[in-house]
């Protein structure tokens, strides 16, 4: 059910935190050398680093460049990780920089023509043929309609599973905004899903 997905986050905390707690071993062994481990660590939140930037930009076509550069900014600056914080709410910060970092470039040079949707590129990271999937572009589509920082903490959190304090350090605001855009966007979500029109009883010919 899409209205499951926008009430709760697909993991329970517990195992939400189990997976954050050995990315970030991962992360720190990376760190001293273990070449093992970088694969880990990449492989772990390639997923979520590639639905969040799908999430925040603007062009579909540049999200896999803003993934790789995500990765490329991170394993280069992990001698800095010092674990204080989870690995993904680090990485999902670096992410952030790195869309920020696009726009400002893109500011930079002419706009040529407008671009498709952002929720193109994401539909593109979704897994098909899974039970579920159409309700997921569903949820997609109506995430687009909400204002993009209440889009983000809601991706952040429900989404990408993130602790609500985790989310705060990654989107760079107080834990409190987070909770009130989140809180704010579950229940537009809500509404627009209650005005989703239902699939007609297939009928058959006497």
């Amino acid at each position: 059910m899409i209205t499951s997905a926008v009430k709760a986050p697909q993991n329970s905390p517990a195992a939400q935190a189990a997976l954050d707690e050995s990315i970030t071993a991962w992360a720190l062994a990376a760190r001293a050398g273990d070449a093992d481990a970088v694969e880990r660590f990449v492989r772990a939140l390639h997923r979520d680093v590639l639905r969040y930037v799908s999430h925040l930009c603007a062009d579909p076509q540049a999200a896999d460049d803003l993934a790789q550069d995500t990765f490329l900014r991170a394993l280069g600056s992990l001698h800095r990780f010092e674990g204080r914080s989870s690995a993904r709410s680090w990485l999902l910060s670096i992410a952030r920089r790195a869309v920020i970092d696009s726009y400002r470039h893109a500011a930079a040079r002419p706009r040529l023509s407008d671009l498709p949707d952002w929720q193109l590129a994401a539909e593109r990271t979704q897994p098909r043929d899974l039970p579920g999937f159409d309700d997921g572009v569903v949820l997609l589509d109506l995430l687009a309609s909400l204002p993009a920082e209440r889009r983000e903490a809601f991706v952040l959190t429900q989404l990408a599973g993130l602790p609500y304090a985790e989310a705060a350090e990654a989107s760079n605001c107080p834990v409190g905004t987070v909770r009130s855009r989140v809180a704010r966007a579950r229940a537009t979500l809500v509404d627009l899903l209650e005005e989703q029109p239902t699939a007609e009883p297939a009928t058959t010919a006497a």
